[in-house]
């Protein structure tokens, strides 16, 4: 029953439901809603009542489709009011950081996301050793969502110890919504909801067609490049981007997304490779430590905000999309 895609989808569900409520509702609103459902969902997936993950000998096809299909319409969605300028006044800092984080990447010799995982695991024939492979595996899907949970958490933490360009230490706001509710509030019309459901719909289609036309060309863009800029070009138009309903569209998505990174949390399993996915575990944590240490210094001397590092950071360990999702 577990892996029935109606249930899963349902659970899902509910445990955006269950964090927003103790989000708005109780202590636990310090958190907030995108981090605290990736650790929701990451305890719940362990205690079994939705499956840890998702692989080609227990596929889970509603998480499949949320990685395939909805965390790129999220990003599509959260995109298109955002102006270019502001993105161009983000980017070089953003590009900085990532190259600092590379350094501590190469430093920690820690190359994150499943493709690159997997080429280098065929480079060295680790696949052939089925139990090392498997909490190979394990330890980077659940250092995924830990990463995750820290470029969430770490700029509200560091963010006192931090000075703006102009040098001042950054005042706390009385008046800010932590738990985000007034900010994703909007008032949507179906008429909103079918352009915006359509245009992500084409715009997806778009993009994986001319990324794969363009594989065949010999250029390997990923498709979520071309929807970003898609995104980012009509969002230079009044027209779509004051379309109502992109952020509670966009929002949802995304907590459905990082809930699905929770969920792939597999700590059961890796308990049960004994030594050695303990000592996997050890070791990419301590690889990862080493980036994130290069990151977050490297803002604080060039005086960037802690949350453009949180993003470059990002980038650097779970990739484009879960980039994007911060």
């Amino acid at each position: 029953m577990t892996h029935d895609s109606l249930y899963v989808l349902a659970a899902l569900c509910a445990l955006v439901v269950a964090t927003e409520y103790l989000v708005r509702r109780t202590f636990f609103r310090h958190f907030g809603t995108a981090l605290l459902v990736i650790l929701v969902t990451a305890v719940v997936a362990n205690l079994g009542w939705i499956p840890a993950g998702s692989s080609a000998e227990a596929p889970v096809p509603v998480y499949d489709a949320i990685f395939a299909y909805l965390a790129p319409l999220a990003i599509f969605w959260l995109v298109l009011p955002i102006s270019l300028r502001e993105v161009l006044k983000a980017g070089l800092p953003i590009i900085a950081l990532f190259l600092i984080g590379s350094v501590g990447v190469m430093v920690g010799t820690y190359i994150g996301g499943s493709i690159n995982f997997n080429a280098v695991a065929l480079g060295y024939d680790v696949v052939r050793d089925g139990t090392l492979f498997a909490g190979t595996v394990v330890v980077d899907n659940i250092l995924t969502a830990v990463w995750m949970m820290a470029t969430l958490a770490l700029p509200r933490l560091v963010l006192p110890l931090w000075r703006t360009r102009e040098g001042s230490q950054p005042a706390a706001d009385p008046d800010y919504d932590v738990t985000g509710v007034a900010e994703d509030t909007e008032t949507v019309h179906p008429l909103d909801l079918a352009i915006l459901l359509g245009l992500g719909f084409a715009a997806l289609y778009l993009s994986n067609y001319a990324s794969a036309a363009l594989a065949d060309a010999g250029w390997n863009v990923p498709s979520i490049l071309i929807l970003t800029a898609l995104a980012l070009a009509l969002a230079q138009f009044p027209v779509f981007a004051t379309l109502r309903g992109t952020r509670v569209l966009g929002m949802f998505a995304v907590y459905l997304f990082l809930a699905v990174i929770g969920a792939f949390c597999d700590v059961v399993r890796l308990v049960g490779l004994g030594r050695t996915g303990l000592l996997l575990l050890g070791f990419a944590t301590t690889l990862v430590a080493v980036h994130g240490l290069f990151t977050f210094a490297g803002a604080r001397l060039l005086r960037i905000d802690p949350e453009t590092a949180a993003v470059a950071s990002q980038a650097n360990i779970g990739g484009g999309t879960s980039a994007l999702a911060v």
